[in-house]
């Protein structure tokens, strides 16, 4: 389900919904299902006039997986290089091309196949079967050899990959919670709360109550009030 007023229904292709008002909706029988293919984070992932498989396949690397990928080296031609030397090519054919460069093929593998399972949705998340004259192929296989063919069938794969989301949700939240960036010896936090989590269904109470209740977040260290030398002691 999702939540959607009249204006974001007519972007999901959601009928019989009116007004300003924000209500709860099923998404059964559409291709949506769950935050990786809501309009905002799809926005996010795209270049101001196209879709950007790259970054939304980073982007997952990133927020789902809790893998980001390394920074690439700094003599990788950009795609725009490719482009100029293959415009009447699809998008899809000029990764692919960017590929063929062994610096870029090894981060590009997954990072492309992932972004690449939501081109159906275009630049600002609406649904759509063709990107100019070109079909859209939204199949993929992924280095663990997992196939798909539609947004939904990826999604799938994605949400079985609990425990892996969990720790990556886990770290993120506990970055929020201590102000500060995660240390070698937060690693025992982090397990126990991911530990907890699967034996409690992932609940994200559940996850917030353990950040809470964690020794990082019980006994960090406040900042120091400064001394105004003009107040008396």
């Amino acid at each position: 389900y999702t939540f959607v007023n009249e204006r974001l229904a007519k972007h999901y292709g959601i009928a019989d919904i009116t007004g300003s008002e924000f209500r709860r909706v099923s998404l059964t029988g559409t291709p949506r299902s769950g935050v990786l293919t809501q309009a905002s984070i799809l926005t996010l992932t795209s270049n101001p006039g196209r879709t950007s498989p790259v970054k939304r396949g980073k982007w997952i690397m990133e927020n789902i997986l809790g893998t980001p990928p390394p920074a690439p080296p700094p003599d990788v031609p950009q795609l725009e290089e490719t482009q100029k030397a293959a415009p009447n090519a699809s998008l899809r054919e000029q990764l692919e091309l960017h590929r063929k460069d062994p610096k870029c093929a090894v981060c590009h593998q997954q990072m492309d196949a992932l972004g690449f399972g939501f081109e159906n949705f275009d630049a600002i998340g609406g649904w759509r079967d063709q990107d100019g004259k070109f079909t859209i192929d939204s199949s993929g296989t992924l280095p663990s050899g997992e196939s798909f063919k539609t947004p939904a069938e990826l999604v799938k794969i994605l949400s079985d990959r609990r425990e892996q989301f969990s720790r990556a949700l886990t770290e993120k939240m506990l970055t929020y919670a201590l102000g500060r960036g995660l240390e070698y010896y937060n690693r025992c936090a982090v397990d126990k709360i991911v530990e907890s989590l699967a034996k409690n269904d992932y609940h994200l109470l559940h996850l917030v109550t353990e950040i809470v209740l964690s020794k990082p977040f019980r006994m960090r260290r406040g900042e120091g009030a400064k001394h105004d030398p003009s107040v008396g002691s």
